[in-house]
């Protein structure tokens, strides 16, 4: 069969901190703080950007330090086809096996990719997966991505193929789970993402699929590059901070991806803001962000990508906002040297975007989510707006 394996969604792996782990009982008892997920069904919907006449799931074990065993694993249409449910349509179940066996155990810091399944999907469809942990995991420390703006479901026992989960106990957060993989024709490619909670859609509809990478997405329609959306919540380029920076987990969250062909680099508020609010600190923090950004250009071109630098959108008004306004001159030379650096292949200008022209360091009312930072969905629909659909052409 002619075509590839492409990156069609992913969620980037993240160490789960305390507050995000399942709920008891599905996590406790045991040492150090485990069993995790023992004896436990669990249901997560994902919406896909490319379709396909074939999937692969990515389990990934990246921050665990035990084995992760996984007893059964299966995809199906979620009921109605929507985000977030936990009932599945009847007779769409699909057992995914690993080299042949329904079973498979992840060494810690590694991932297991499944066997190939013949589901076809639509561009934009949402597939239910759900896992079934007979032993679940000795520890606490659990990969998964905190961020999903998405409902999952657990449950008692082994009901990896029930229609609907009895006694469900739902959360807002995906676990184990990192990508899915369409095999897809010879001219699809993905776009891959490269970016913090903006990205990652704090502020978004939990269930909407309302981020500015699902949007962009839409608006793309038949002519859209798959879409790895690799952006995690309080993301640094230069340091870590919730997960390892920007530069240090590029080559597993960008470099490593399945059938990649470009990049967007939208990250760099949080460096400005964690660093302190004097001239001399935001002119290095500043300055070192562009050897940053010069860094992932280096090497993704490297790799063969073509890389677009978005502009830092505003956050007057946030905790960020100093009230010497050391941190947005800082924000405005960064983006200054994006616009006219001359080192991404394009810019994309999301700080044009969404400003509020009146007041440039702060963003539109409409675009606001609340807190000065973080975006609406109409704000986030603005940015997908302003991302040129010929940056793809293929």
């Amino acid at each position: 069969m002619s075509g590839h394996w492409v990156d069609t969604w992913t969620a980037t792996p993240q160490r789960i901190e305390p507050g995000d782990l399942p709920p008891p009982p599905y996590a406790g008892g045991g040492s150090p703080g485990g069993p995790v997920l023992a004896d436990a069904t669990l249901r997560q919907t994902i919406r896909v950007s490319a379709g396909g006449p074939r999937l692969r799931l990515r389990l990934s074990n990246a921050f665990g330090t035990a084995p992760l065993p996984v007893t059964r694993l299966a995809v199906a249409r979620p009921a109605g086809g929507r985000a977030g449910v936990s009932a599945i349509e009847p007779g769409t179940s699909r057992p995914l096996t690993f080299s042949g066996h329904t079973r498979v155990v992840v060494p810690p810091g590694a991932q297991a990719v499944s066997d190939p399944v013949d589901v076809p999907l639509a561009p934009g469809s949402v597939v239910a997966v759900t896992a079934y942990l007979a032993d679940g995991l000795p520890s606490v420390a659990v990969t998964g991505h905190p961020g999903s703006r998405t409902t999952s479901h657990l449950a008692r026992g082994d009901q990896c193929e029930a229609v609907d989960l009895a006694g469900a106990t739902p959360v807002d957060h995906w676990y184990l789970l990192s990508a899915a993989e369409v095999h897809a024709d010879p001219g699809t490619y993905a776009l891959v993402l490269l970016g913090d909670s903006l990205t990652d859609g704090r502020g978004s509809t939990t269930n909407g699929n309302d981020r500015w990478p699902d949007r962009l997405a839409d608006l793309l329609g038949g002519a859209a590059p798959a879409i790895a959306n690799q952006a995690t919540g309080g993301n640094r380029v230069l340091a870590d901070g919730l997960g390892p920076s920007a530069l240090a987990r590029l080559d597993r969250d960008v470099l490593a991806r399945s059938g990649a062909r470009w990049l967007i680099v939208f990250e760099g508020v949080n460096d400005l803001g964690v660093a302190d609010p004097s001239p001399a600190a935001q002119k290095r923090t500043a300055a070192d962000l562009v050897a940053g950004y010069e860094q992932i250009v280096t090497r993704a071109h490297a790799a063969g990508l073509t890389v677009y630098g978005a502009t830092l959108t505003p956050f007057g008004g946030h905790d960020y906002d100093d009230p010497g306004g050391c941190r947005e001159a800082a924000r405005q030379a960064v983006n200054d040297w994006i616009r006219t650096g001359g080192r991404f292949d394009a810019v994309i200008d999301f700080d044009r975007a969404v400003r509020d022209p009146a007041e440039p360091r702060r963003l539109r009312a409409a675009f606001d989510g609340g807190d000065g930072l973080h975006l609406s969905p109409a704000g986030y629909q603005a940015l997908a707006e302003a991302v040129p659909a010929g940056l793809f052409a293929r």
